[in-house]
């Protein structure tokens, strides 16, 4: 899957949103100062021909929706993240996280609690 930029992962992420829309509606979601037309335009036209975007022609105008799921981008983004930052090991992605950042205790205990549903999840799931 295609890397996007900030610029268009910003239209992805109010695409995804909103559902589908206008260029428009796109741009009453940006926050100030707003791009000009064209330049969303712009962007939604190349987020069509890499594939993340497709439209209904409704008389002279566009309604644009998103084609890939915002679930399928992050996926595959955290998964280049993991391959390129910390050597394919998600181990590794958490120590870090855990190590170098300033998470409080609270969100240590929670990671710690969601790891532990989801080993009895699997747990449960490989004895069914």
């Amino acid at each position: 899957m295609k890397r996007l930029t900030k610029a268009e992962e910003q239209i992805m992420q109010i695409l995804w949103d909103i559902g589908k829309g206008f260029v428009k509606d796109i741009i009453d979601n940006l926050p100030d100062p707003k791009p000009a037309y064209n330049t969303v335009s712009t962007i939604v036209r190349i987020l069509e021909t890499k594939g993340f975007v497709s439209h209904n022609a409704l008389g002279n105008s566009h309604e644009y929706y998103p084609v890939i799921a915002k679930k399928d981008y992050t996926e595959a983004y955290m998964n280049s993240i993991i391959k390129n930052y910390f050597s394919n090991s998600f181990k590794e992605m958490v120590s870090f996280f855990t190590r170098d950042t300033d998470m409080s205790i609270e969100e240590l205990e929670e990671i710690r609690k969601m790891i532990s549903r989801e080993i009895q999840k699997q747990k449960r799931e490989k004895d069914d």
